[in-house]
């Protein structure tokens, strides 16, 4: 079954079940509140008529005087009414008064006069102060016909009870209205469904072409076809251009181009040098020419040699997924260790290094990437920064980060540099005239702080140089006594 019809299926199947259970209880609360209203309306015609009778009553006339005259016309009139559309032809109100023991003194109807109706809830209830009403079925062979009485009391001079006046109406009477409104809800329920059975039917319409257009896309693909990405909508546009970039990045295109480009450019320079030497050497040259180019020769191919290492660490780093030697990391013992390394280097070229971490730093990471990331930090800023000077490797925590710097007193960067430093094979000259460097180093910085959920970032620092940092999360508890990777 396709998935346009199971969604379609599931979604009537619900929006079935919540119509069914709305219907019911609405259509079951209908009956109800019919009735309700009916009782609240009898209650009033009650009270009314126990007040007019009341003079009839207590003079013993109740029977042939005023109240009982005008009662027999009141149930001969006819309405000739209408109500939302049900006719009504003729009154269907029966009174019936009793004395305070519970008697029939007066029946509008004469059916019941001299009865005992004490035990009667309308009279029982009513005769005791209390709300008095019931519904019952005169016609115990009937027991669908019941009618509904609603009592009130009537009282003497002293206010005392004197009497009860009860109003009794059938409750088949109020069956066209209640199957009137149970109709209405029903028509609207099956309105609803439809209406629900179209929006439904064209959402998974949608979702299936939506679907659809993706799938052939990715069949396209497969085949090896040039397609396009199909239009889409909401979700499914962002699916589809995660399969474009899931595409992109499979076939590798993008990246092989820009590496095979990169790396042609970068390596024209040094084989040039090296061919125009090795060309000279063919000659005959004094020794100190001999040397001198042989020693270019070295140092070319020494930085073909650094060049392809580094893209290897880089291109591995690069597919990484995560890291593979995670360990707790004291942050001073790691500054230490990247000082003591570098620091013979640093002396040749006339410069100094400065450590300071603030202490009890730690992170958890992969020690040999870091140190290795530091000293190509270190190295970039050597290149940079005048003789004499100092470099800076600092720590500090920030939040629940740990922030490593590095930072020297070179000329700093260009602005148009800023965003561009931690692109592959990007470089700038050097201010003492030397070749640039491979454009790889912060790179790889970049990569191990995104390995270790982290961020590089190199910035121009007030009065002069550059400032490169690592901002990498902080270890939850500081390590003690676990050996630095």
């Amino acid at each position: 079954m396709r998935i346009g019809a199971r969604i379609l299926m599931g979604y009537l199947a619900i929006v079935a079940l919540g119509a069914l259970l709305v219907t019911q209880v609405f259509v079951a609360q209908v009956k109800p509140g019919v009735r309700q209203t009916t009782e609240d309306t009898l209650v009033d015609v009650a009270n009314v008529l126990a007040e007019l009778a009341t003079d009839d009553f207590l003079a013993g006339r109740l029977g042939d005087g005023d109240f009982a005259r005008r009662l027999q016309r009141a149930q001969g009139r006819e309405p000739a009414a209408a109500i939302s559309g049900v006719p009504k032809r003729g009154t269907d109100l029966r009174v019936y008064v009793t004395d305070a023991r519970g008697i029939v003194v007066f029946d509008s109807r004469g059916e019941a006069l001299g009865q005992d109706y004490s035990q009667w809830n309308d009279v029982y209830l009513t005769l005791r102060g209390r709300y008095g009403a019931r519904s019952s079925a005169p016609d115990p062979n009937d027991p669908d016909a019941t009618v509904m009485y609603v009592a009130a009391p009537i009282r003497d001079e002293a206010g005392a009870i004197a009497g009860a006046l009860t109003v009794a109406k059938p409750n088949r009477a109020l069956a066209p209205f209640i199957e009137r409104s149970q109709g209405t809800v029903l028509a609207w329920g099956i309105g609803l469904l439809g209406v629900a059975l179209l929006v439904g039917a064209a959402t998974a319409t949608w979702i299936t072409r939506q679907l659809d257009a993706l799938r052939r896309y990715a069949q396209s693909v497969t085949a090896g076809e040039r397609a396009r990405l199909p239009p889409a909508a909401g979700e499914f546009a962002a699916l589809g251009q995660a399969l474009e970039t899931m595409r992109t990045r499979l076939e590798g295109k993008q990246y092989v181009e820009r590496y095979v480009q990169d790396l042609t450019h970068e390596l024209k320079s040094p084989l040039a040098a090296i061919r125009a030497s090795a060309e000279l050497l063919e000659s005959p040259l004094p020794a100190a020419d001999q040397a001198r180019f042989a020693q270019a020769v070295g140092a070319q191919a020494g930085r073909l040699t650094q060049m392809v290492q580094r893209l290897l660490s880089l291109a591995a780093l690069e597919h990484q997924q995560g890291l593979e030697n995670r360990a707790a990391i004291r942050v001073p013992e790691l500054l230490d260790q990247v000082a003591t390394d570098v620091e013979p280097g640093l002396r040749s070229r006339g410069l100094s290094i400065r450590r300071q971490a603030d202490a009890g730093l730690a992170l958890d990471g992969d020690g040999f990437l870091l140190r290795q990331a530091l000293d190509s930090l270190l190295e970039n800023a050597a290149s940079f920064a005048p003789a004499g000077s100092t470099l800076e490797l600092l720590a500090r925590r920030d939040g629940d980060q740990v922030v490593l710097e590095v930072a020297d007193r070179g000329p700093g960067l260009p602005d148009h540099a800023l965003e561009r430093a931690f692109e592959r094979f990007y470089s700038l000259p050097r201010p003492d005239g030397g070749q640039r460097g491979s454009g790889l180093g912060l790179c790889f910085v970049a990569e191990v702080a995104a390995l270790h959920s982290g961020s590089a970032r190199l910035v121009n620092r007030e009065g002069g140089g550059a400032l490169a940092s690592l901002r990498l999360p902080a270890a939850s508890g500081t390590p003690a006594g676990k050996p630095l990777r």
